[in-house]
């Protein structure tokens, strides 16, 4: 009896331990299983919002020189996964006067804009001067770590029938670059599209330079005259010079350089001053009735003054090609 009574006492333990080793393992398996599916799982990374922009101008009007202003309407994209829509966004430098939308989902958006800019105009060629007309947009809030602008080729363009009076568009240009306003902070991401325009050539010429130009061919030909009298139709060439002048660049803001038309005048008011000195000098010497000092005036200021003259012109307009 002891002996079958050891053997079943050996039987239960036997299978209490072997209960004791399946629990382990159930215990064991599902923690070991865990753990490899958590070292093979990828680590998620999250990344600022992509939004593609694009701007196609249709018109550009009322561009003035003098305020540095001027008026533009164009149709905006956006496609993005973000929901990002033009509340969202700021025009750095104008606003928009009317907004109508045209699409509106969550990844796509398409207005028509209608805005009043501002530009920065380089007068140093004036009147051969051209110019950049931007649009700058930023974001309002998000700074680049949450949105970043990508150029939408497919719609940014400038129409064919855009036109500004007076001015031939160039076409149009875009980069994307980023902003910082306070040093050490995250800087905004910017897009910029850039309408280039330049002064219509043939206007130009006819405008500034035809009655300037037959200012000068009267006071050079006065020369041939060998009377004292060319002092007086001098003078009066030169009063009409100093007006055009007036005239011309009255119609563009003061600026902290000399522009191509100032450099043109000073050598035009050298020109008629230097034809206004032989006169007065040929009178002189009228009255004094010299009449060799008479025939060297006149000999000398008609082969120096001309020459002067038409060698400062020809330098200032092969600097302006050359700067061009």
């Amino acid at each position: 009896m002891r002996f079958f009574t050891g053997v079943r006492l050996r039987k239960r333990g036997s299978v209490l331990l072997l209960l004791l080793v399946l629990s382990l393992l159930l215990l064991i398996l599902p923690v070991a299983a865990d753990s490899g599916s958590s070292a093979a799982a990828p680590v998620v990374t999250t990344g600022p919002h992509v939004v593609y922009i694009g701007v196609y101008v249709v018109d550009v009007r009322q561009f003035s020189v003098g305020d540095g202003t001027y008026s533009t309407n164009f149709y905006l994209s956006l496609r993005s996964d973000a929901n990002i829509s033009i509340n969202d966004l700021e025009f750095m430098n104008g606003h928009a006067t009317s907004v109508s939308t045209i699409t509106d989902t969550p990844g796509e958006k398409d207005y028509r804009v209608y805005a009043e800019m501002t530009a920065n105009p380089d007068l140093r060629r004036y009147p051969f001067d051209n110019h950049t007309l931007p649009i700058i947009i930023e974001p309002t809030i998000l700074t680049e770590k949450d949105l970043v602008f990508v150029i939408d080729g497919n719609n940014t363009g400038l129409d064919d029938e855009a036109n500004l009076p007076g001015w031939s568009l160039t076409g149009m240009s875009a980069e994307v670059t980023n902003r910082t306003y306070v040093e050490g902070e995250v800087p905004y991401s910017r897009v910029t599209f850039s309408n280039g325009i330049e002064r219509d050539t043939a206007s130009t010429l006819l405008k500034f330079f035809l009655p300037i130009t037959l200012i000068i061919i009267v006071s050079l030909a006065s020369l041939l005259m060998k009377t004292s009298s060319r002092l007086g139709l001098n003078g009066s060439m030169f009063l009409a010079a100093v007006l055009i002048h007036w005239r011309i660049a009255d119609a563009i803001p003061l600026v902290a350089y000399a522009t191509f038309l100032d450099l043109f005048m000073i050598i035009t008011y050298a020109t008629l001053v230097m034809v206004c000195v032989s006169g007065i000098l040929l009178l002189k010497f009228t009255e004094d009735k010299n009449s060799r000092r008479i025939e060297q005036v006149n000999y000398w200021s008609l082969r120096i003054i001309p020459a002067i003259s038409i060698s400062f012109y020809i330098l200032l307009f092969v600097v302006l090609i050359v700067s061009g």
